[in-house]
């Protein structure tokens, strides 16, 4: 699901010229609800294979990546600017709690009704969805008059933009540097856990589940504390908090319930960072991205940012193999709190309030 992403900014720089992006975002649902019906349609026939299986995956990040890259120019016709963060939280929030309870749902539907089948109230959550957004009183926006120029050149133009706005470009390099080595961490957790902690595949998923809360608390929290120490601060430190803790995993020692109790930590503090992050770092970028360009913009950050994860979870795989398990993971947490040096110097780091933030859409 993750290579359509790669396709984020030619997918943004058509949605730039739509004037009806909540069309957009019902055709995506409705066209992932059929994507994902037609595993347990296959499953009853005795048609299901590894290669439908592999189409539907590609498909479904086909489609989402057209929905999110639709989703910004709803969002801003949807949401006041000065809302910007509180709406990031409440969404967030949303997101976090289905990580917490989905995996569960997940788990009681495939004992219920074995795998493909339990895909059918996946397909029903996205018509669900299409049917919510269909309601949503938003007006049609106004696309920037054609000006004749060819896509190739309104691609060029989408990230040209990314890299000189003084607040998207230290936020690019910082959220893309970040991933690649948070990625470098993900792809080893679950082994160190299983291998080095010598925990078993229950009590791993008890301990990540748990640790789950921590994201909705930090997605809860995250606009009050931007209030109070400002949104720059704020990024930094969810940064820091998102990335450090990690590396004490490589400390862990003592019955296997120690060693839960300190997975579940790591991932409770780590959650509640990523989402201090998150939700701050995204109101400013969504402040200071002008509308007619918007979603180019966007899918050019994604492009990035999402085309550098598999390549740090290859790298991580790499790490381990030269200096084993758990020091890959130390590794990789501490160049990723690195990455708050890209905002060293930013006009990020001044930013208390969305109100410092110029509006490019003023004058």
């Amino acid at each position: 699901m993750w290579l359509p992403n790669l396709l984020a900014l030619l997918v943004g720089t058509w949605v730039d010229r739509r004037p009806r992006p909540r069309r957009l975002l019902v055709v995506a649902d409705l066209a992932r609800a059929v994507v994902v019906a037609t595993v347990p349609v296959a499953a009853v026939l005795g048609a299901l294979t590894f290669a439908h299986l592999l189409a539907v995956a590609l498909l479904l990040g086909a489609w989402s990546t057209l929905f999110r890259s639709a989703w910004q120019p709803f969002y801003v016709a949807l949401v006041p600017r000065e809302r910007y963060v509180e709406a990031g939280s409440l969404f967030s929030a949303t997101r976090s709690g289905s990580y917490i309870a989905g995996p569960a749902l997940g788990g009681g539907l495939v004992q219920l009704l074995t795998a493909p089948y339990a895909l059918v109230v996946d397909a029903v959550s996205f018509l669900a969805s299409a049917t919510l957004l269909r309601t949503a009183d938003v007006p049609d926006r106004t696309p920037a008059p054609d000006d004749g120029s060819s896509l190739r050149r309104r691609v060029a133009d989408g990230m040209r933009h990314v890299w000189r706005d003084p607040y998207l470009a230290p936020m690019l390099r910082c959220v893309s540097w970040i991933n690649l080595f948070t990625f470098v961490v993900q792809a080893l957790l679950v082994v160190f856990a299983s291998r080095d902690l010598a925990l078993s595949a229950g009590t791993i998923g008890l301990s990540l589940g748990i640790g789950a809360t921590g994201g909705l608390l930090g997605a809860v929290v995250a606009g009050r504390v931007g209030r109070r120490i400002g949104i720059g601060r704020t990024a930094v430190v969810g940064a820091l908090l998102f990335t450090l803790p990690t590396t004490t995993l490589v400390l862990a020692h003592g019955s296997d319930l120690a060693k839960a109790v300190g997975l579940t930590a790591v991932e409770a503090v780590t959650g509640f960072g990523v989402m201090l992050f998150d939700v701050n770092v995204n109101a400013v970028m969504t402040a200071v991205i002008p509308d007619d360009v918007r979603a180019r913009v966007q899918g050019a950050f994604t492009t990035v940012n999402y085309g550098v994860r598999p390549l740090g979870a290859v790298l991580g795989g790499l790490l381990a193999g030269l200096v084993g398990t758990g020091a890959a993971i130390a590794v990789g947490s501490v160049l990723a709190a690195l990455s708050v040096l890209w905002l060293v110097g930013s006009p990020l780091l001044a930013v208390r309030s969305l109100d410092d933030v110029p509006d490019p859409q003023a004058g």
